[in-house]
Protein backbone atom coordinates (compact mmCIF):
# COMPACT_ATOMS: atom_id res chain seq x y z
CA UNK A 1 0.00 0.00 0.00
CA UNK A 2 1.38 3.14 -0.46
CA UNK A 3 1.15 6.19 1.50
CA UNK A 4 2.29 9.28 2.42
CA UNK A 5 4.66 10.59 5.33
CA UNK A 6 4.51 13.92 7.68
CA UNK A 7 8.02 15.49 7.09
CA UNK A 8 7.71 18.71 8.19
CA UNK A 9 5.29 20.51 10.85
CA UNK A 10 5.64 24.32 11.54
CA UNK A 11 3.32 27.06 13.53
CA UNK A 12 2.43 30.78 14.11
CA UNK A 13 1.38 32.40 16.49
CA UNK A 14 0.06 35.92 17.35
CA UNK A 15 0.88 37.67 20.63
CA UNK A 16 0.24 35.53 23.59
CA UNK A 17 -2.16 36.78 26.51
CA UNK A 18 -2.32 35.31 30.26
CA UNK A 19 -5.61 33.76 31.34
CA UNK A 20 -6.09 35.46 34.33
CA UNK A 21 -4.77 39.28 32.79
CA UNK A 22 -7.66 38.62 30.19
CA UNK A 23 -10.44 37.75 32.95
CA UNK A 24 -9.27 40.58 35.22
CA UNK A 25 -8.53 43.11 31.98
CA UNK A 26 -11.86 42.25 30.18
CA UNK A 27 -14.06 39.22 30.97
CA UNK A 28 -14.68 40.29 33.93
CA UNK A 29 -16.73 42.95 33.11
CA UNK A 30 -17.93 41.46 29.68
CA UNK A 31 -19.71 38.87 32.15
CA UNK A 32 -20.92 40.93 34.48
CA UNK A 33 -18.42 40.01 37.16
CA UNK A 34 -20.78 36.51 36.75
CA UNK A 35 -19.67 34.07 39.37
CA UNK A 36 -20.01 31.46 36.91
CA UNK A 37 -17.96 32.75 34.03
CA UNK A 38 -15.04 33.22 36.80
CA UNK A 39 -15.84 29.56 37.85
CA UNK A 40 -15.24 28.85 34.34
CA UNK A 41 -12.51 30.63 33.46
CA UNK A 42 -10.39 29.23 36.56
CA UNK A 43 -11.13 25.51 35.44
CA UNK A 44 -11.00 26.24 31.35
CA UNK A 45 -6.86 24.37 32.20
CA UNK A 46 -5.85 27.44 29.81
CA UNK A 47 -2.91 29.33 31.52
CA UNK A 48 -2.39 31.65 28.41
CA UNK A 49 -3.44 32.07 24.99
CA UNK A 50 -2.88 33.96 21.72
CA UNK A 51 -5.25 36.04 20.30
CA UNK A 52 -5.21 39.07 16.90
CA UNK A 53 -7.16 41.12 19.16
CA UNK A 54 -5.76 42.58 22.17
CA UNK A 55 -8.77 42.08 24.93
CA UNK A 56 -6.50 42.77 27.77
CA UNK A 57 -5.94 46.42 26.39
CA UNK A 58 -9.74 46.57 26.56
CA UNK A 59 -10.75 46.04 22.83
CA UNK A 60 -13.79 45.31 22.62
CA UNK A 61 -14.89 43.79 19.20
CA UNK A 62 -18.13 42.32 20.46
CA UNK A 63 -20.69 44.21 18.40
CA UNK A 64 -18.31 44.55 15.31
CA UNK A 65 -20.81 43.28 12.34
CA UNK A 66 -19.60 39.76 10.54
CA UNK A 67 -18.64 41.60 7.33
CA UNK A 68 -16.10 44.02 9.49
CA UNK A 69 -14.79 40.32 11.48
CA UNK A 70 -14.44 38.76 8.04
CA UNK A 71 -12.21 41.70 6.88
CA UNK A 72 -9.80 41.56 9.30
CA UNK A 73 -9.55 37.75 9.04
CA UNK A 74 -8.29 38.85 5.24
CA UNK A 75 -5.97 41.15 6.30
CA UNK A 76 -3.97 39.02 9.27
CA UNK A 77 -4.85 35.52 8.26
CA UNK A 78 -2.74 35.27 4.89
CA UNK A 79 0.47 36.29 7.09
CA UNK A 80 0.12 34.14 10.13
CA UNK A 81 -0.71 30.97 7.53
CA UNK A 82 2.70 32.15 5.17
CA UNK A 83 4.85 31.75 8.60
CA UNK A 84 3.36 28.59 9.66
CA UNK A 85 3.58 26.61 6.13
CA UNK A 86 7.22 28.50 5.55
CA UNK A 87 8.57 27.13 8.91
CA UNK A 88 7.14 23.45 8.04
CA UNK A 89 8.83 23.61 4.31
CA UNK A 90 11.64 24.33 6.01
CA UNK A 91 11.18 21.66 8.79
CA UNK A 92 10.83 19.07 5.76
CA UNK A 93 13.53 20.55 3.54
CA UNK A 94 11.16 20.70 0.45
CA UNK A 95 11.08 23.92 -1.67
CA UNK A 96 7.78 25.62 -2.44
CA UNK A 97 7.82 25.13 -6.36
CA UNK A 98 7.71 20.76 -5.55
CA UNK A 99 4.25 22.12 -3.75
CA UNK A 100 1.53 19.73 -5.83
CA UNK A 101 -1.26 20.91 -2.95
CA UNK A 102 -1.82 23.51 -0.98
CA UNK A 103 -5.18 22.55 1.43
CA UNK A 104 -6.14 24.71 4.02
CA UNK A 105 -8.89 24.19 6.39
CA UNK A 106 -10.66 27.11 8.46
CA UNK A 107 -14.33 27.86 10.02
CA UNK A 108 -13.40 31.13 11.37
CA UNK A 109 -13.23 33.47 8.35
CA UNK A 110 -13.63 33.41 4.52
CA UNK A 111 -12.64 35.74 1.51
CA UNK A 112 -12.30 35.55 -2.11
CA UNK A 113 -9.61 35.50 -3.37
CA UNK A 114 -9.13 33.08 0.06
CA UNK A 115 -6.21 32.39 1.81
CA UNK A 116 -5.16 29.74 -0.54
CA UNK A 117 -4.81 31.71 -3.40
CA UNK A 118 -2.88 34.48 -1.16
CA UNK A 119 -0.33 31.94 -0.05
CA UNK A 120 -0.03 30.81 -3.27
CA UNK A 121 1.04 33.95 -4.04
CA UNK A 122 3.52 35.06 -1.76
CA UNK A 123 4.74 31.80 -0.70
CA UNK A 124 6.13 31.08 -4.62
CA UNK A 125 3.70 28.01 -5.77
CA UNK A 126 4.10 26.73 -9.17
CA UNK A 127 1.02 28.13 -11.36
CA UNK A 128 0.10 24.00 -11.33
CA UNK A 129 -0.19 24.01 -7.77
CA UNK A 130 -3.57 22.72 -6.79
CA UNK A 131 -5.51 24.68 -3.84
CA UNK A 132 -8.05 22.67 -1.53
CA UNK A 133 -10.32 24.55 0.78
CA UNK A 134 -11.92 22.81 3.77
CA UNK A 135 -14.25 25.27 5.48
CA UNK A 136 -16.42 25.56 8.21
CA UNK A 137 -15.89 21.84 9.59
CA UNK A 138 -14.72 23.07 12.72
CA UNK A 139 -12.26 21.33 15.40
CA UNK A 140 -11.92 17.96 13.69
CA UNK A 141 -11.06 19.50 10.14
CA UNK A 142 -7.24 18.65 10.23
CA UNK A 143 -7.92 15.01 9.91
CA UNK A 144 -10.17 14.72 7.18
CA UNK A 145 -8.04 16.98 5.63
CA UNK A 146 -4.78 15.29 6.53
CA UNK A 147 -6.02 12.29 5.22
CA UNK A 148 -7.00 14.56 1.28
CA UNK A 149 -3.36 15.33 1.73
CA UNK A 150 -1.52 11.92 2.19
CA UNK A 151 -3.91 10.70 -0.26
CA UNK A 152 -2.57 13.50 -2.58
CA UNK A 153 0.80 12.82 -2.11
CA UNK A 154 0.85 8.98 -2.22
CA UNK A 155 -1.26 9.05 -5.36
CA UNK A 156 0.69 12.36 -7.59
CA UNK A 157 3.99 11.70 -6.20
CA UNK A 158 4.11 15.24 -5.13
CA UNK A 159 4.67 16.68 -1.77
CA UNK A 160 1.26 18.49 -0.61
CA UNK A 161 0.98 21.09 2.71
CA UNK A 162 -2.18 21.07 5.51
CA UNK A 163 -2.77 24.50 6.72
CA UNK A 164 -5.06 24.90 9.53
CA UNK A 165 -6.02 28.73 10.81
CA UNK A 166 -8.37 29.65 12.97
CA UNK A 167 -8.70 33.15 14.20
CA UNK A 168 -11.35 32.11 17.10
CA UNK A 169 -11.00 35.41 18.90
CA UNK A 170 -12.25 37.46 15.91
CA UNK A 171 -15.73 36.35 16.88
CA UNK A 172 -16.20 37.60 20.28
CA UNK A 173 -20.07 37.59 21.41
CA UNK A 174 -22.16 40.17 22.92
CA UNK A 175 -21.80 39.64 26.64
CA UNK A 176 -24.54 37.26 27.86
CA UNK A 177 -25.32 34.91 30.70
CA UNK A 178 -25.48 31.95 28.84
CA UNK A 179 -23.05 29.22 30.46
CA UNK A 180 -21.80 27.90 26.83
CA UNK A 181 -20.64 31.44 26.01
CA UNK A 182 -18.61 31.71 29.15
CA UNK A 183 -16.92 27.81 28.18
CA UNK A 184 -16.10 29.43 24.71
CA UNK A 185 -14.53 32.25 25.54
CA UNK A 186 -12.93 30.77 28.68
CA UNK A 187 -11.02 28.46 26.25
CA UNK A 188 -10.36 29.43 22.73
CA UNK A 189 -7.24 30.80 21.28
CA UNK A 190 -5.84 31.73 17.49
CA UNK A 191 -3.01 29.71 15.78
CA UNK A 192 -2.17 28.53 12.48
CA UNK A 193 -0.23 25.32 12.36
CA UNK A 194 0.80 23.51 9.17
CA UNK A 195 2.27 19.92 7.88
CA UNK A 196 4.31 19.36 4.63
CA UNK A 197 3.43 15.25 3.31
CA UNK A 198 5.84 13.65 1.10
CA UNK A 199 5.16 10.60 -0.94
CA UNK A 200 6.31 7.58 0.94
CA UNK A 201 10.04 6.41 0.11
CA UNK A 202 11.43 10.16 -0.37
CA UNK A 203 12.58 10.51 2.89
CA UNK A 204 12.06 10.36 6.99
CA UNK A 205 8.66 10.79 8.68
CA UNK A 206 5.58 9.18 10.07
CA UNK A 207 3.42 7.44 7.84
CA UNK A 208 0.07 8.01 7.63
CA UNK A 209 -1.29 4.69 7.49
CA UNK A 210 -4.84 5.37 8.13
CA UNK A 211 -7.48 8.15 8.52
CA UNK A 212 -11.26 6.82 10.32
CA UNK A 213 -14.08 8.94 11.07
CA UNK A 214 -16.90 7.62 13.35
CA UNK A 215 -19.96 10.37 13.74
CA UNK A 216 -23.65 10.30 15.77
CA UNK A 217 -25.97 12.15 13.82
CA UNK A 218 -28.72 11.89 16.81
CA UNK A 219 -26.24 14.49 18.72
CA UNK A 220 -25.66 16.82 16.15
CA UNK A 221 -27.02 19.57 18.05
CA UNK A 222 -24.71 19.26 20.97
CA UNK A 223 -21.42 21.26 18.89
CA UNK A 224 -22.82 24.08 16.33
CA UNK A 225 -21.19 27.10 15.26
CA UNK A 226 -23.67 29.74 13.34
CA UNK A 227 -23.11 32.56 11.18
CA UNK A 228 -24.93 35.81 12.91
CA UNK A 229 -24.98 39.31 11.95
CA UNK A 230 -22.29 39.39 14.73
CA UNK A 231 -19.94 37.16 14.31
CA UNK A 232 -19.95 33.31 14.47
CA UNK A 233 -21.58 31.91 17.29
CA UNK A 234 -20.74 28.43 19.26
CA UNK A 235 -23.37 25.90 20.82
CA UNK A 236 -21.32 23.24 23.30
CA UNK A 237 -23.86 20.99 24.69
CA UNK A 238 -22.13 20.08 28.26
CA UNK A 239 -23.10 16.39 26.94
CA UNK A 240 -20.26 16.37 24.42
CA UNK A 241 -17.97 14.99 26.98
CA UNK A 242 -20.06 11.71 27.40
CA UNK A 243 -20.62 11.32 23.87
CA UNK A 244 -17.01 11.38 22.70
CA UNK A 245 -15.93 8.67 25.88
CA UNK A 246 -18.82 6.44 24.53
CA UNK A 247 -17.25 6.59 20.61
CA UNK A 248 -13.93 6.96 20.74
CA UNK A 249 -13.01 3.12 22.31
CA UNK A 250 -14.71 1.57 19.08
CA UNK A 251 -12.99 4.19 16.71
CA UNK A 252 -9.82 3.95 17.84
CA UNK A 253 -9.77 -0.06 18.17
CA UNK A 254 -11.43 -0.99 15.49
CA UNK A 255 -8.63 1.42 13.52
CA UNK A 256 -6.20 -0.47 15.21
CA UNK A 257 -7.57 -3.89 14.77
CA UNK A 258 -6.74 -3.41 11.12
CA UNK A 259 -3.31 -2.71 11.13
CA UNK A 260 -3.01 -5.57 14.03
CA UNK A 261 -2.74 -3.38 16.75
CA UNK A 262 -4.14 -2.65 20.27
CA UNK A 263 -4.29 0.12 22.14
CA UNK A 264 -1.53 -0.92 24.19
CA UNK A 265 0.71 -0.62 21.48
CA UNK A 266 0.18 3.14 20.75
CA UNK A 267 3.19 4.82 22.20
CA UNK A 268 1.97 8.48 21.60
CA UNK A 269 -1.74 9.97 21.37
CA UNK A 270 -1.89 13.63 20.03
CA UNK A 271 -6.03 14.06 21.07
CA UNK A 272 -7.70 17.25 20.66
CA UNK A 273 -8.35 19.17 23.85
CA UNK A 274 -11.18 20.49 23.35
CA UNK A 275 -10.97 21.02 27.45
CA UNK A 276 -10.72 19.67 30.13
CA UNK A 277 -13.73 17.22 30.61
CA UNK A 278 -12.96 15.68 27.08
CA UNK A 279 -9.41 14.80 27.82
CA UNK A 280 -10.66 13.12 30.75
CA UNK A 281 -13.34 11.35 29.22
CA UNK A 282 -11.06 10.40 26.51
CA UNK A 283 -8.77 8.97 28.61
CA UNK A 284 -11.40 7.13 30.38
CA UNK A 285 -12.71 5.29 27.38
CA UNK A 286 -9.76 4.58 26.35
CA UNK A 287 -8.21 3.42 29.69
CA UNK A 288 -4.93 5.44 29.18
CA UNK A 289 -2.56 6.23 32.27
CA UNK A 290 -2.74 9.73 33.43
CA UNK A 291 0.56 11.05 31.84
CA UNK A 292 -0.64 10.01 28.23
CA UNK A 293 -2.62 12.70 27.43
CA UNK A 294 0.00 15.25 29.05
CA UNK A 295 1.39 16.77 25.52
CA UNK A 296 -2.26 17.63 25.10
CA UNK A 297 -3.07 19.04 28.30
CA UNK A 298 0.37 20.96 27.99
CA UNK A 299 -1.08 22.56 24.44
CA UNK A 300 -4.28 23.59 26.36
CA UNK A 301 -2.35 25.22 28.87
CA UNK A 302 -0.11 27.46 26.63
CA UNK A 303 -2.32 27.96 23.86
CA UNK A 304 -5.94 27.12 24.21
CA UNK A 305 -8.59 25.41 22.06
CA UNK A 306 -7.61 26.66 18.59
CA UNK A 307 -9.96 24.60 16.83
CA UNK A 308 -8.30 22.64 13.95
CA UNK A 309 -4.81 23.72 14.41
CA UNK A 310 -4.99 22.09 17.82
CA UNK A 311 -4.56 19.38 17.30
CA UNK A 312 -1.21 19.93 14.80
CA UNK A 313 -0.39 21.75 17.55
CA UNK A 314 -0.21 18.72 20.06
CA UNK A 315 1.66 16.73 17.70
CA UNK A 316 4.65 18.98 17.34
CA UNK A 317 4.54 18.80 21.11
CA UNK A 318 4.65 15.22 21.60
CA UNK A 319 7.88 14.82 18.43
CA UNK A 320 9.27 17.79 20.19
CA UNK A 321 9.48 15.48 23.77
CA UNK A 322 11.52 12.30 21.89
CA UNK A 323 11.58 10.37 18.93
CA UNK A 324 8.54 8.62 18.20
CA UNK A 325 8.89 4.59 19.25
CA UNK A 326 6.40 2.97 17.87
CA UNK A 327 2.49 3.57 16.57
CA UNK A 328 1.24 7.16 17.35
CA UNK A 329 -2.59 7.77 17.22
CA UNK A 330 -4.00 11.62 16.28
CA UNK A 331 -7.60 12.35 17.50
CA UNK A 332 -9.91 15.77 17.02
CA UNK A 333 -13.65 15.66 17.41
CA UNK A 334 -16.14 18.47 16.07
CA UNK A 335 -19.51 19.12 14.73
CA UNK A 336 -21.75 16.09 13.88
CA UNK A 337 -20.65 14.95 16.61
CA UNK A 338 -17.99 13.78 15.00
CA UNK A 339 -14.74 11.88 15.69
CA UNK A 340 -11.47 11.67 13.59
CA UNK A 341 -8.67 9.44 14.27
CA UNK A 342 -5.30 8.99 12.45
CA UNK A 343 -2.79 6.21 12.73
CA UNK A 344 0.99 7.42 11.84
CA UNK A 345 3.64 4.75 12.13
CA UNK A 346 7.44 5.60 12.25
CA UNK A 347 9.00 3.01 10.44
Amino acid sequence: MVNARIAGLGAALPPAYEQDALWTAFFHEHFGSHRVAERVFAASGVRRRHSVIDFSGGEDISGWSTAERMRCYGMLAPPLGHRAVAEALDAAGVAPAEIGLLAVASCTGYCTPGIDIRLAASLGLRPDAQRLLIGHMGCHAALPALGAAADFAAARGRPAVLLCLELTSLHLQPASADPQQMVTHALFGDAAAAVVLRPDGTGPGLRVAEVAARTDTDTSGHMTWDVTDLGFRMGLSPEVPEVLGAHVGPLVKDLLSRHGLDVHDVRGWAVHPGGPRILDAVGDGLGLAPTALEPSRAVLAEHGNCSSGTVLLVLRELLRREPPRGPLVALAFGPGLTLYAALLQPD
